[in-house]
This record gives structure tokens, sequence and C-alpha cells, in this order.
């Protein structure tokens, strides 16, 4: 890892935040974390409490003056904090404007004016919209969201690219592939468990569950950008992290109906989409991160099933 000073992680208690957290910690780095509590867990960072290079501060990044002087004397800052649900964005599209773009505003100001240089930020496939190319590369454009949240993730990646050109910031964009891992506290997996507990003889599937996509466990996609973070070294550097294959949502809904004993029905909503914003179809090509070393250890069917098998354990089989 190339930061040599106290790294601040934004959403640091959050399902891949905390694991980055651990990460950093293991390698003898000070962690200032700052996290608003809202979706990310407490106890996913309290075993940490009594180590002196860790701190966590309870802080709405919206109100900088709340957190602005855990960025003094920072290397690093990465900037995993947004507002998790696509679908609470449509509902109140102020949530991914405050949540998302100022509050990357914020940071990069806090990181402007406290000298922080490098800043990396967790981006979304769902900038690139309905893409007509797949696998999709980073260069695909013209970039045309379909959803508030989107729209919020792109806005921020131009915010970084703004920052790091006039300010001399170094700057990591990292558009992620569906991330999953035990610690979920959205998306399908999750979904699926919430609605089996609440219903086990029925299994609702949003849309007809043709949607595709490719799914990445959390310890990947933190190697994948420690990696980056430590061998790219432009101004701006764009990073696609998924894997080479994808996984409909049908197969899945078969997959976690088995795991809860293969009695509940399927039943589709029904359409191409499964909400308002939903990218039906998303496969990202992720040459420019394998040239730097990195591929997928798992498939997507592969972390699919390992995720599965560790909710049923986590929640009692």
């Amino acid at each position: 890892m190339s930061d040599d000073g106290p790294v601040v992680v934004t959403g640091g208690a959050g399902a891949i935040g905390h694991l980055l957290v651990a990460r950093l910690l293991d390698a003898g780095q000070e962690v200032r974390v700052i996290d608003n509590l809202s979706s990310g867990r407490r106890e996913h960072l309290a075993k940490y409490e009594a180590n002196p290079k860790f701190r966590l501060i309870v802080a709405d990044l919206r109100a900088p003056e709340a957190y602005r002087e855990q960025f003094r004397g920072a290397s690093a800052v990465w900037h995993l904090a947004a507002n998790p649900d696509i679908r609470l964005g449509t509902a109140d599209p102020a949530v991914d404007l405050e949540l998302g773009t100022m509050a990357t505003f914020r940071v990069l100001e806090a990181a402007r004016t406290l000298d922080v240089r490098r800043v990396r930020f967790s981006s979304s496939s769902v900038v690139y919209g309905y893409p007509s190319v797949f696998p999709t590369p980073e260069s695909y454009g013209p970039l045309l969201p379909q959803s508030q949240y989107g729209a919020a993730k792109l806005a921020s990646e131009a915010l970084v690219s703004a920052y790091a050109h006039s300010y001399g910031l170094e700057g990591h964009v990292f558009r992620f592939a569906n991330i999953i891992g035990p610690h979920m506290t959205h998306g399908v997996l999750y979904d699926f468990f919430e609605k089996l507990r609440k219903e086990p003889d029925r299994l609702e599937v949003l849309g007809d569950g043709n949607q595709a996509k490719s799914y990445l466990r959390t310890e990947e996609v933190l190697d994948a950008m420690l990696l980056a973070a430590d061998r790219a070294h432009d101004p701006v550097n764009v990073f696609n992290l998924g894997t080479a294959d994808r996984l409909s949502v049908r197969e899945i809904a078969h997959k976690v109906v088995a795991a809860h004993g293969g009695r509940a029905r399927i039943e589709y909503t029904g359409g191409a989409t499964g909400w308002t914003g939903d990218i039906p179809q998303q496969l990202l090509a992720v040459d420019r991160i394998r040239a730097l070393g990195w591929t997928a250890k798992r498939t997507s069917v592969e972390a699919v099933d390992l995720t599965i098998a560790e909710m049923v354990r986590g929640r009692g089989g």
C-alpha cells in the first residue's frame, strides 16, 4: 500500500468499508472512520475500539464542521459512504443529491483544504446506464445513468476528476459490479432472504427474472482497489471491478429457494426491469485492472453460492 500517513475512510462501518478498515489496520496504518451509522453498523468496528490507530467519528458528511479536522495530516481518503438503496433515491430525489453529490463535494473540499493528496471513490456500473456494448469498457460513452443514484455517482466522478486536475490530487474511481458478501444490508440476495423469512412459501421476484449481472465478493473488490491504489498513479484512474461472467436473477432465485428447502414458489412481477432505475443487463470489461495483475478468483456463480451458504449459516440454517 502506498499510503504513508493516517487514512480517512468514509462509510467505514459499512459492508465493504469495515473490511477495508481491517486491511488498513493490519498493514499498520492509522485509520480514521467517518460514518453516520445510517446503514453501517458500529458492531462491525467494535473490535478495533481499543486499537490506538483506530478512530470512529459518527458524523454526517454534509456537516464538515463535525469531521473536517480528521483530514488534517491524512495521506489519503477512501470515500465509500453513499445512500446504498437505488429505489430510495427514486422515491426521494434529494437523497442522492445530498448523500452522494454534495457529500462528495464536502469530502473533496476537506481533502483540498487540508492537503490530502489522494482520493479513492467507490462508484458503480450504473453510471453506464443501458450500454450497447458488452463487456462494457471504461471508455464507453455517452454515460446516461437511469437513476438518481447513478446520476450522483457520475457527478461525483466528475468532481473527483475536476479536483484532480484543478488542485493536483490523485483520484481513483472504482466502478463496481454487484458486490456481495455476508454483511450485506441490501441487494438481491439480502432481499430474497428477507422475503422468505417473512413468507417462507412464496418468493416474489421483481421483473421477469432475466436481469443478468456480474457478482463480485467484497474481499475481492478490496484486493482490486488496494492494488490499483498502489500501482496506478495518473491524475485520474478509472477502473471497472467485476467478474468475467454474469448470473440471472431467475437463477439466483432458484438457488435461494433451494437453500431454504425448495418449497417456496417463485412469482415474477413481470417486465424487463425490477424497478425504476434498474439496469437489467450488466457485464463490465475488466481488462484495465487485469493489466495491473488482478483477476477475480471466483466467478459470479461461485461468489453467489458462497454468499448464500454464509447467509444460511449466519441466520441459523
